[in-house]
């Protein structure tokens, strides 16, 4: 499938699952997958309104709704992204990738350098190239290393996703524009995170 039959295919499936929450018994894992339906539509303030229906469902769901701190960070509401990734390292405190969206949450709001000054430690996310990733935002590499070591196509997209959001992060555009196209033409749309590259040249206007 292309890119657009999965979009006819994901719209689909946004209507099945409205037709479900429309039932007396509204599930809050029913709101959190059209939540997630509908960041892969670029619809941000609709996905975080679902995610908000499951929690209120189901507050024990708070540290695990990852998804809504991704949507906060689209919706430019980065108090509330780095407050949701803080939540979330309670329960998963060695994953880089909750750890450098916080960082890209606080860096929209105080500048990189003071988001790097506040990275949290991370030692052992078990996936290799994720390893490289935290380096690139501690600093202690640059985006050509995090590139060279992607050995598979799953960690070249995961290479070029996490380059493109350092750049956007340093302000730079144009980079980030680049590595982030890359990504996003991989179409890792098996992957939430394939979504979220096509999404994020979306919203910047990329297309």
């Amino acid at each position: 499938m292309d890119l657009q039959q999965q979009i006819a295919a994901l719209e689909a499936d946004v209507e099945r699952l409205t037709s479900q929450l429309t039932a007396e018994t509204a599930s809050a894992n029913v709101y959190v997958q059209r939540g997630m339906m509908q960041f892969k539509l670029g619809r941000i303030e609709a996905s975080i309104a679902d995610f908000d229906q499951a929690e209120q469902r189901n507050p024990s769901l708070t540290p695990y709704l990852w998804q809504r701190g991704l949507s906060y960070y689209y919706a430019a509401r980065f108090d509330d992204g780095a407050r949701q990734f803080e939540v979330d390292l309670q329960v998963n405190g060695q994953d880089v990738e909750e750890t450098v969206w916080r960082y890209l949450c606080q860096a929209q709001r105080q500048g990189a350098e003071a988001a790097r000054a506040e990275l949290l430690p991370v030692r052992n996310d078990p996936r290799p190239v994720m390893a490289t990733v935290y380096e690139l935002f501690a600093g202690a590499c640059d985006t050509d290393a995090l590139l060279a070591v992607a050995r598979d196509r799953n960690e070249r997209f995961y290479s070029q996703l996490y380059a493109g959001l350092y750049f956007e992060a340093q302000g730079d555009a144009e980079r980030a524009r680049h590595h982030m196209t890359q990504a996003a033409e991989m179409q890792v749309l098996d992957d939430y995170m394939g979504w979220l590259a096509v999404v994020h040249r979306q919203q910047r206007g990329w297309n």
